[in-house]
């Protein structure tokens, strides 16, 4: 009995050490925009990618009016390479160019293999008349 126990908890902690190595590092991010910047920093699929913050950069989507999405461009197949996701020649997506992995601009949710974890995603709050992303 206490050998099953001690391989069911050292398989516990087996799986959860190796989750942990493949999550997206916690940053502070402090990141405020307007409407108007988002609309001259935009691309030609809608999507706003901000340098200097989070681990590799920002990606903000403005998903209805007054109401964006930000996630973290740290694609999190391999994330350890830090590899910043692009915009796609689709409107609804973006690609790790490192693996070839595929993630929704509408919730970071994996699109293609070998993709399988969410883009981390970041909070967007309206505040004196600005947008603020924060972790």
């Amino acid at each position: 009995m206490r050998l099953r126990i001690v391989v069911i908890i050292s398989l516990f902690l087996l799986v959860s050490c190796g989750k942990e190595d493949s999550a997206i590092p916690d940053v502070y991010v402090n990141y405020r925009f307007t409407d108007i910047e988002y609309q001259n920093g935009r691309n030609e699929n809608l999507i706003y990618f901000v340098s200097g913050h989070g681990v590799a950069g920002l990606m903000i989507y403005k998903i209805s009016d007054g109401n964006y999405v930000a996630f973290d461009r740290c694609s999190t197949v391999n994330p350890e390479k830090r590899c910043a996701v692009i915009s796609d020649e689709s409107a609804f997506t973006v690609t790790d160019p490192c693996s070839g992995g595929k993630f929704s601009i509408l919730d970071g949710a994996p699109a293609k293999a070998p993709a399988t974890r969410a883009l981390k995603q970041y909070d967007v709050s309206f505040i004196s008349g600005s947008y603020t992303v924060i972790n």
